[in-house]
C-alpha cells in the first residue's frame, strides 16, 4: 500500500510539474502567434521585426544575469570561446533559420496553411532526435509522431491559398526546427556545460542569432525599411513612438516564449515540447474557427481526434516512463528494509 502511495505521488508531482510548464510555455505561444501575424500583415518587414526582438532579448537575458549575480553574489556562467562556437554555434545558427523563415512564410502563406506545413516540425525533431541520440526509438514513439502529424494535417486541411514560396519557406523552418531543437537538448542536458537555467541558455544564444540573421535582414530588408516613412517618420515622434513599441510588445513576449521553450526542453525534452506544440496549433486553429466563423468538416474532426490521440498516446507512454523507475527504487528500498529487520531480528534472537 505504502509503496503505490510513493509511486502515485511521484507521478502526480512529475505530471503537475510537466502541467505548469506546458500551461506557461502555452501563454506566450499562442499569444505570440496572433500577435505576430496582425504585425507581419500591416509591417511588412518580418526579418527586421525578428532582428528587434533578438536584441531586446539580448539586453533581457543580461539584465536578468546581473540581477541574479547582484542578488546571489555569485557570478553566471561565462562559456569559452571554443565551447561558443561549437556546442552554442550550431544551436543559434539553426534556431535563426527557424524563427526567421517562419515569420517570413507569414507574408505569403495563411495561418492554416503555416499550420499544416509546420505539423511536419515534429517527424523531423524525432528523426534528429535519433540521430544526435538525445531520444531512444520505440515503436510507440513513431505511431506518436505518424498519429499528431496526420491528425493535424487532417485537421487543417482545407482549400486554401497555396503559396509556392510561403510553403517552401515554412517547409525549411520545419526541418531547421527538428535540428534546432535536437542540439538544444543535447546542449541544456550537458551537466559540465552549466547551462541549466535558460537564462544563461538564452545569454549564449543570443549573440549566434543577431549575427546570423543581420546579413538577411539587411540585404532582403535594408533599404525597404529606411526609406518607409510609415514606420522611420522623423517629422512625427509619435509614429516611430507607436511602431517602436509595438515591436518592444513582440520582443517581451518572444523573450517569454523562448524562456519556456528552453525551460520545457531542460525539464522534459525536446519531442515533448513539439508534442505540446502541436496541442497548441490545435488550439489556435480552434480559437481561429470561433474568430472567424470558419466550419470545420468531418475531415477536420477525424484530423482532431487522431491528433487528440496520439497527444494522449504520448502521455501515456511518459507516464508508464515515469511510475516504472518509481517502482524499482520502493521495491529496492523494501527490500533494504526487509534485510535490515532480518538482520536485527537475528541479533535478538542471538542475544
Amino acid at each position: 500500500m505504502g509503496c503505490c502511495n510513493m509511486i502515485t505521488t511521484g507521478f502526480i508531482k512529475k505530471g503537475l510539474l510537466t502541467l505548469s510548464l506546458v500551461l506557461f510555455y502555452y501563454f506566450f505561444s499562442i499569444v505570440l502567434t496572433f500577435y505576430n501575424k496582425i504585425v507581419v500583415t500591416k509591417f511588412k518587414y518580418p526579418l527586421v521585426m525578428t532582428y528587434i526582438h533578438l536584441i531586446v532579448k539580448f539586453v533581457l537575458a543580461s539584465l536578468v544575469r546581473n540581477i541574479l549575480e547582484c542578488k546571489k553574489g555569485k557570478s553566471r556562467v561565462t562559456l569559452d570561446w571554443w565551447t561558443f562556437l561549437v556546442s552554442v554555434g550550431p544551436v543559434g545558427i539553426t534556431s535563426i533559420l527557424d524563427i526567421g523563415l517562419s515569420n517570413w512564410s507569414f507574408e505569403f502563406i495563411t495561418v492554416s496553411l503555416y499550420t499544416m506545413t509546420k505539423t511536419s516540425a515534429i517527424v523531423f525533431i524525432l528523426i534528429f532526435g535519433l540521430i544526435l541520440r538525445v531520444e531512444t526509438f520505440r515503436w510507440m514513439q513513431l505511431c506518436v509522431v505518424l498519429c499528431i502529424s496526420l491528425g493535424l494535417f487532417l485537421f487543417t486541411f482545407k482549400s486554401t491559398q497555396f503559396n509556392l514560396i510561403g510553403f517552401l519557406m515554412c517547409l525549411a523552418a520545419s526541418v531547421t526546427s527538428g535540428l534546432r531543437w535536437g542540439l538544444t537538448q543535447k546542449v541544456a542536458q550537458r551537466g559540465e556545460l552549466g547551462l541549466t537555467n535558460p537564462v544563461d541558455f538564452m545569454y549564449h544564444i543570443q549573440p549566434w542569432m543577431i549575427c546570423g540573421l543581420l546579413p538577411l535582414a539587411v540585404g532582403i530588408e535594408g533599404l525597404k525599411f529606411s526609406g518607409d516613412k510609415n514606420f522611420l517618420d522623423y517629422s512625427s515622434s509619435n509614429t516611430i513612438e507607436k511602431n517602436m513599441a509595438v515591436l518592444l510588445g513582440g520582443a517581451l513576449l518572444a523573450f517569454g516564449l523562448e524562456f519556456s521553450e528552453f525551460l520545457l526542453v531542460m525539464k522534459t525534452s525536446s519531442l515533448t515540447l513539439s508534442v505540446s506544440s502541436m496541442f497548441k496549433e490545435c488550439c489556435i486553429l480552434l480559437f481561429a474557427h470561433w474568430l472567424y466563423n470558419d466550419e470545420m468538416n468531418y475531415i477536420n474532426m477525424l484530423g482532431l481526434v487522431a491528433c487528440l490521440s496520439g497527444i494522449a498516446l504520448h502521455i501515456y507512454i511518459k507516464a508508464t516512463k515515469v511510475i516504472a523507475p518509481e517502482r524499482i527504487n520502493t521495491k529496492d528500498e523494501a527490500s533494504l528494509g526487509l534485510l535490515a529487520n532480518s538482520i536485527e531480528n537475528e541479533e535478538d534472537t542471538a542475544t
